[in-house]
């Protein structure tokens, strides 16, 4: 069966708070601007991982990933 799955990374830039939630309950506290938010996605990339949607609201960016396990 054909199945995903899923993790989630939170930029609130004004905070410079960037979090990163992946399966299992492991979750990433970074600091960082838009360089340091660029290289976790392309850190979680090279891991397989694609963006399936992005959300924005204010200062807060919402990214949820996804790969085939």
């Amino acid at each position: 069966m054909f199945s995903y799955e899923f993790s989630v990374v939170e930029w609130i830039w004004t905070e410079g708070s960037i979090r990163v939630n992946l399966p299992g309950g492991e979750e990433r506290m970074l600091s960082g601007t838009y360089g340091e938010v660029v290289a976790v996605l392309s850190e979680l990339g090279s891991q397989g991982w694609d963006v399936a949607s992005c959300a924005s609201e204010g200062n807060w960016l919402l990214w949820t990933l996804r790969r085939h396990p």
